[in-house]
């Protein structure tokens, strides 16, 4: 699993222990109502159940949860160290499909030039957005890429995605031009990020949450109101070649997506774009 998910399930995990411990453990005969450490070998069904129910979030943060807690139960069983999975016979809410937020052509316009690139950063702002856009990058990609893995001369970039997997993607002309200019800027890189592409003020690596932060502030100044982040713009990326006619292994390809699956909610984005163009324009349509 990737980091970022290696560290959601340890999180729910904590959560879960610690508002278990809270509430007196597990529903075992012979706990004490005071229980300040809960055995993991001793907790049940219900205490799960009781755990999910009073967790104010989404369905889809509950699902997440239960299958870290599910994952975690099912390591105790196969070491030994209890016979069975309390949440074996807990099912996972159902969940409709997700449809992320796409941006229009004309909105990914707007955000890139809102960029002030005579502002310390402006540049490499400007360049983060092309390469999330024009590559299709998740905001963890975009982070990771070193000057090393740029092959401007013969049209790509190389990316490492999750699972540490690499593949090649093809960069359009505006993405170049925007490194270019930020690699011209010069920024002296900190001793041992000399080969990371995009730095902060300090010469070392951006962060995820400054990528966040920058996408959400540059989306106000551009007058978007939708609620987006930096993944919007893969989403974006995603549904645009799409709508122009790429195939759909292509596409899977280029975002680095193991299943075709994945790739496929990206066709129900365009039939809900289409759904609704025909309705609008109809007589009959509301």
């Amino acid at each position: 699993m990737s980091p970022n998910t290696v560290s959601s399930y340890v999180s729910d995990l904590q959560e879960f222990f610690s508002a278990a411990a809270a509430a007196g453990g597990s529903r075992t005969a012979g706990d004490a109502a005071d229980l300040s450490h809960v055995d993991p070998a001793t907790v049940d069904k219900d205490t799960i159940l009781d755990f999910i129910a009073s967790r104010d979030v989404a369905e889809r943060s509950q699902a997440r949860m239960l299958s870290s807690l599910r994952s975690f139960f099912s390591w105790m069983q196969l070491s030994g160290f209890r016979e069975d999975n309390p949440c074996e016979n807990i099912d996972s809410p159902k969940l409709g499909k997700y449809l992320p937020s796409v941006l229009s052509v004309e909105e990914v316009e707007s955000i890139i030039d809102s960029v002030d690139i005579r502002s310390f950063g402006g540049k490499r702002d400007r360049a983060i957005l092309e390469v999330l856009y024009g590559c299709g990058l998740r905001v963890s990609e975009a982070m990771e890429l070193k000057i090393s893995d740029l092959f401007f001369d013969e049209g790509y970039i190389r990316v490492v995605g999750k699972g540490d997997k690499q593949r090649i993607v093809p960069v359009g002309e505006s993405a170049v031009d925007a490194v270019n200019e930020w690699l011209a800027d010069g920024i002296e890189p900190a001793k041992g990020f000399e080969d990371y592409l995009f730095l902060n003020k300090n010469g070392k690596k951006l962060s995820r949450i400054s990528i966040f932060n920058m996408v959400k502030k540059q989306a106000m100044v551009a007058g978007v109101t939708k609620e987006i982040s930096p993944h919007t713009f893969r989403h974006s990326f995603a549904t645009h070649l799409i709508e122009n006619g790429a195939d759909l292994r292509v596409v899977q390809d280029m975002l680095g997506h193991e299943s075709i699956l994945t790739t496929e909610i990206y066709t129900h984005i365009d039939t809900q774009t289409w759904q609704s163009n025909i309705l609008s324009h109809h007589p009959d349509g509301e």
